[in-house]
C-alpha cells in the first residue's frame, strides 16, 4: 500500500466538496493507494501524471517511490483542472 500525499490545492478542493461526491472521490483515492494504475486510469500526454474520473470529478496524480501524490482534483466537464496543471508547470 502506498503512502498518500496531496497538494494544498487538492486538499482545499476536497474540503469544499459536498459530502456525497467527497466520499466517492476519497474512496477512489484510497483505492489508488492499493492499485495506482487501475484499468480506468489514463497517462497524461506530456506529464508524468495519471488521471482517473469519478462521476463529474477528475483526479490527477502520480506514484513515485512508494508515495501516491494527489496533484489536483477538479470538475471533469471543464478544462479548469488542465489550466491549473499547466500553470503549476511554469
Amino acid at each position: 500500500m502506498l503512502t498518500l500525499d496531496m497538494t494544498n490545492s487538492a486538499f482545499d478542493f476536497l474540503t469544499e466538496m459536498q459530502i456525497k461526491p467527497f466520499r466517492q472521490v476519497m474512496l477512489k483515492i484510497l483505492q489508488l493507494t492499493k492499485n495506482p494504475h487501475p484499468q480506468d486510469a489514463k497517462k497524461l500526454i506530456g506529464y508524468d501524471f495519471y488521471r482517473v474520473d469519478i462521476g463529474e470529478y477528475r483526479v490527477i496524480y502520480q506514484e513515485e517511490n512508494g508515495v501516491l501524490k494527489i496533484i489536483l482534483v477538479g470538475k471533469r466537464n471543464d478544462d479548469e483542472v488542465y489550466r491549473r496543471l499547466k500553470n503549476m508547470r511554469k
